[in-house]
């Protein structure tokens, strides 16, 4: 017996109150996630409180260390027990984090904000993405998730561009004390607004009405089938190998983008401006998650290799003009990654949806860490354009490797291809 919820009775069409009341939930959901008036200036908040350049970076560490410790164990969890519980909860953590900066900022204050903020983020990572894509296929509306979730990333991506331009007012009207409760209250209204998200779980133990019991033995349970599924299925481990070759590496070049954009010779004051671009480059990429739906693997091959090929050009050239062409790349690798997590979740046909995804941020967060740890040695021994030139060569070498499994499977045609992945999940849900 699976999670799967069943079908409502007429759905099909992708359509109707319940779909939109998902969708409008999730976008703001999303957009308030991310409207953090912190953000810009939270590494301020850590200099001005004496902190050095080392403490800073052991902070990163530390939040993204948290994130890969928590992420498998949560996702699992996400499917023992109530994912909008899980959704409710994170924010709160995030908060508790925020207030502890401003009232009593020092290193350790700081370290445990980062682990409370890494756990939100590990409990919603998997979460999230498994209530929205079973949702959207119990009302027959799966092949809707891509764009549906590229519109929820283009949400946050907006609530970034509107927090960066509203921190300084705020700042300059009541200092990190009014900035942080900014925060805090965009947090308390992120998980506010997660108890709107329905949700409808079948029985995960045979043995009532089914969000699992959340002990130890129902969410290790749901780690080793996710984990057997995984093992057993080599499509579902390619696209979980797909969402960090994809995801990790332009995830971990934003960082640096401000150190970029200076590097082109425009004055100080004007970098925000030019980073506005690549973000609004971004937020393109997820609202045309629902035209690329439509590629085939080949096309998905193209898409990485023109964003590699752009990412390159324009960081090379060291001047404003190639930064059009860097939002460009990232408009692409942002359309790139919404795919690749929608391919994952079509191909997950078992009971360990959020313990699968929570795998795949695993593998995204630790290819992040180890580009990190490359950036600071290669752009230590050369400019900031060729690092991030550099840095397009996986994307070239992952594009290569999709290209060649397009030949190869190329005879089956897409129709084949989609009628066996849709016997398959048809196959899953029918078993008792």
């Amino acid at each position: 017996m699976t999670h799967s919820p069943a079908r409502v009775p007429g759905s099909g069409t992708g359509s109707g109150p319940a779909v939109r009341r998902l969708t409008v939930t999730l976008y703001g959901y999303a957009f308030l996630d991310d409207f953090v008036l912190l953000y810009p200036v939270y590494a301020l908040l850590f200099s001005d409180t004496g902190l050095t350049v080392w403490q800073i970076s052991s902070l990163f560490c530390l939040w993204a260390l948290t994130g890969v410790l928590l992420e498998i164990p949560s996702g699992a969890w996400a499917d023992a027990v109530s994912r909008r519980l899980l959704l409710w909860f994170g924010p709160l953590l995030t908060a508790a984090g925020f207030t502890l900066w401003v009232l009593a900022p020092s290193y350790w204050a700081f370290a445990l904000g980062f682990v409370l903020w890494g756990a939100k983020g590990a409990l919603g990572s998997g979460a999230l993405e498994a209530l929205v894509y079973e949702e959207l296929d119990r009302l027959g509306a799966a092949d809707r998730y891509g764009a549906v979730m590229g519109r929820a990333r283009a949400a946050g991506l907006m609530a970034v561009m509107a927090a960066i331009p509203l921190a300084g007012p705020v700042y300059a009207f009541g200092g990190y004390p009014a900035v942080g409760l900014a925060s805090v209250l965009a947090c308390l209204l992120t998980a506010a607004t997660a108890t709107r998200f329905p949700e409808h779980r079948g029985p995960a133990d045979g043995t009532g009405e089914g969000l699992g019991d959340g002990s130890g033995d129902g969410w290790t349970r749901t780690l080793r089938a996710g984990l057997a599924e995984a093992r057993g299925d080599r499509s579902v481990r390619g696209a979980l190998l797909l969402v960090p070759a994809v995801t990790a590496v332009w995830g971990a070049l934003d960082e640096y983008t401000p150190l970029l954009v200076r590097d082109t010779g425009v004055a100080e004051s004007a970098v925000p401006n030019w980073l506005l671009l690549i973000w609004a480059g971004a937020t393109v990429g997820g609202l045309l998650a629902g035209v690329g739906r439509r590629l085939g693997t080949g096309g998905f091959a193209g898409l990485l290799a023109v964003s590699a090929v752009a990412l390159a050009a324009g960081a090379w050239v060291r001047t404003p003009a190639g930064i059009g062409l860097v939002a460009l790349s990232f408009c692409g690798f942002q359309l790139a990654s919404v795919l690749a997590d929608a391919r994952l979740q079509d191909r997950i046909g078992g009971t360990g949806r959020a313990t699968l995804t929570s795998v795949a941020g695993v593998g995204t967060d630790l290819t992040t860490i180890a580009v990190y740890g490359a950036y600071g040695v290669i752009g230590s021994a050369t400019t900031h354009g060729a690092a991030f030139a550099l840095f397009a060569v996986p994307y070239l070498v992952t594009a290569a490797l999709l290209a060649v499994v397009a030949k190869g499977v190329g005879g089956k045609g897409a129709g084949g291809k989609r009628a066996a992945r849709a016997a398959r999940t048809s196959g899953s849900r029918a078993r008792p």
